[in-house]
């Protein structure tokens, strides 16, 4: 129910079954490898990567394929942002950080600005050289080689060097997350600075090389001097920001009121093929404000131009206002290609009222999501049953064939259920009551089987007489309807003879209590399954549960761990392809959260000053990465009033 039910998560994908990139382009790019491959015996030198080696977009490509490459430069556009902010770094566990605090900073392999996507947005597990005009590696991938452009360089225009590419993948494993310098240092035990353009990371032995050249290409790229002369820290909360090397600078900003962006005149990289028909936009400005619904306000009003809706309601019922009828406010509805993360109520699985998991399942049928949709959203929303949904890559019915040779080769780490009854989906409700008496009954005898019997009282306690309590922590700054869903999750979670308390906290309570996770149900979730990676160990891996930041839920699965490692050692698109069926229907046997729902396509309403292009491509809406501001629309809005 909330806007990142279908935001892409930043880790290493594959393609999924509903886009795949076409043979003969494959073909074709595959050629042009073999070709660069021949020219150094074993060393692979390429302008991208992928871990299969195939690239839809050939060494001489102008521009990606989705976007205009003639879209015109200038125009603002303002985005609304419910809550606080007291940081513009979003890399330290204190604090709360700003929106886009990231977008001044490039990466040696290029990513869609702002993140919520994959660049290319076109093709799956790609990427192309940014900072990076050239990349190498053997073939078993042992260590990889960044020839970086010389043009380079940061906002003060001092030069990107090698030497800073070396500083930042160390400050994040001296200064950033715990959960993620302990995994990274197990992975990369070596860098070297060939030269002040060339660097050169290897890899440690005796591990899959999986999602490592994406890894380090990846890492943002900060300045090495002005960290030694400001003595700033990764680990802290600050307003003041390193210069970057990307097309947008910070032009101001008032704490938790406004943060504006302005597009760099003088960025050292608007003549190259990756940049064209991207970054269109003189000024992207945010306005923050207390909660949603001030947000929406401000966005009738003008004051804000570009809503991404994620509340159905909202969608529904509330677009019928003067700017709407008038023409001046579009709304549009747009293709998503991707499958939704499976977001929700994820159970802290550290809790020890949570640790069984027929408790979870028994509290999980508290949730109507039948009832919820039609009552609160308005039959919008699809519910996710799997982590691959609608994709080649969903688990479904009972393992056979290769699937099923999978698991057997995982020995007793496999339940039995797992092999006998068909992969976990949501259960089904009454959409006319809140509370399914079925559900409730079936709720009521797994908590007797778990030691959790109904007493006199009407509440649910065990052998000793405690009851059972659970703590939902809540942001304040949510949408209405998010408030409303989880009230009546708790309401039926009551009528179940649970004391369920709906803790409501601010923005940085709720950030800060999250990051320690002092809760026993929060929304939250995970992203979906296209393919293996080295992210999964962060997302879903045993060693990091009981602190990573990108495990809400603390799981810790020796049978999960396994699928994930396996999986990075496949060495073919079917062997990875079969791994991560096997840890879809892993996962969901797990059962570790209450899906939440998601909006098949994007919501979107602006005022009539914005273009895209005519085919949105599958893998990121893109606003602020290939949409463009019209000049004469937005002066037409001006001279009629409608807009300041």
């Amino acid at each position: 129910m909330r806007s990142q039910s279908r935001a892409k998560v930043a880790m290493p994908h594959k393609k999924s079954a509903l886009t795949l990139i076409s043979k003969a382009a494959g073909l074709a790019t595959a050629v042009f490898l073999a070709q660069a491959a021949l020219a150094e015996e074993g060393i692979i030198k390429s302008h991208g990567y992928s871990f299969f080696g195939d690239l839809k977009y050939p060494v001489d490509y102008a521009h990606f394929d989705y976007v205009n490459p003639d879209a015109p430069k200038g125009g603002e556009i303002s985005i609304a942002v419910s809550g606080t902010f007291d940081s513009m770094n979003p890399y330290t566990r204190n604090g709360r950080a700003a929106a886009l605090s990231t977008v001044m900073y490039e990466s040696l392999l290029g990513e869609i600005l702002a993140g919520n996507g994959s660049l290319p947005a076109d093709a799956e597990g790609e990427l192309y050289g940014l900072l990076a005009e050239s990349v190498e590696y053997p073939i078993d991938k042992s260590w990889v080689i960044f020839r970086m452009r010389p043009e380079a360089t940061f906002a003060d225009g001092t030069p990107v060097t090698a030497h800073d590419v070396d500083f930042s993948h160390n400050l994040l494993l001296d200064q950033g997350l715990k959960s993620y310098a302990d995994f990274v240092r197990k992975q990369i035990p070596k860098t070297e600075v060939i030269d002040d353009h060339t660097i050169k990371f290897y890899f440690a032995d005796g591990i899959s090389r999986r999602s490592l050249i994406e890894q380090v290409g990846t890492v943002p790229v900060w300045s090495k001097a002005w960290y030694e002369k400001t003595g700033a820290r990764l680990d802290e909360p600050r307003i003041e920001i390193s210069p970057g090397s990307g097309p947008y600078v910070v032009q101001s900003l008032d704490v938790n009121r406004r943060v504006t962006f302005s597009r760099n005149p003088d960025y050292w990289g608007w003549d190259l093929p990756i940049n064209q028909g991207r970054h269109n936009f003189d000024v992207i400005r945010l306005e923050y404000f207390a909660d949603s619904t001030a947000a929406f306000e401000a966005f009738k009003a003008g004051e804000v131009t570009y809503r991404r809706e994620p509340d159905p309601k909202k969608w529904a019922s509330s677009y019928d206002f003067p700017a709407v009828d008038r023409g001046d406010v579009k709304l549009e509805e747009l293709p998503d290609g991707t499958p939704p993360n499976m977001t929700g109520i994820v159970f802290n699985l550290g809790s020890d009222v949570l640790k069984d998991k027929r408790v979870r399942q028994a509290i999980a049928l508290a949730f109507n999501f039948e009832w919820t949709n039609k009552s609160l959203l308005y039959g919008l929303y699809a519910q996710q049953k799997s982590y691959s949904d609608g994709t080649h890559l969903e688990a479904k019915g009972l393992p056979e064939g290769d699937d099923l040779e999978f698991l057997q080769s995982l020995g007793d780490l496999v339940p039995d259920e797992m092999m006998t009854i068909e992969p976990w989906v949501p259960h089904t409700s009454d959409p006319d009551r809140l509370t399914s008496r079925s559900n409730k009954r079936q709720a009521l005898k797994l908590l007797a089987e778990a030691g959790w019997e109904v007493a006199d009282d009407g509440i649910v306690r065990n052998s000793e007489g405690a009851s059972l309590k659970l703590n939902f922590l809540f942001n304040s700054s949510a949408s209405p309807t998010d408030r409303a869903a989880a009230e009546n999750f708790v309401a039926n979670l009551e009528n179940f003879g649970i004391e369920a308390a709906f803790e409501t906290v601010d923005a940085s309570q709720y950030t800060k209590r999250e990051r320690d996770r002092d809760y026993d149900l929060v929304f939250d979730g995970y992203p979906s399954l296209l393919g293996t990676g080295t992210g999964l160990v962060q997302r879903f891996g045993s060693e990091a549960s009981s602190y990573s930041l990108f495990n809400p839920a603390g799981l810790a699965s020796p049978l999960v761990d396994e699928i994930i490692e396996r999986s990075l050692r496949t060495t073919s698109q079917e062997d990875e392809d079969i791994s991560i069926r096997a840890l879809d229907r892993a996962l969901r046997h797990e059962f570790f959260l209450i899906p939440d729902g998601f909006a098949p396509n994007h919501w979107v309403a602006y005022w009539d000053m914005f273009e895209h292009p005519a085919e949105i491509p599958p893998y990121a809406l893109g606003t602020l990465d290939f949409w463009w501001a019209n000049a004469d629309k937005a002066e037409a809005l001006k001279a009629s009033g409608a807009l300041r």
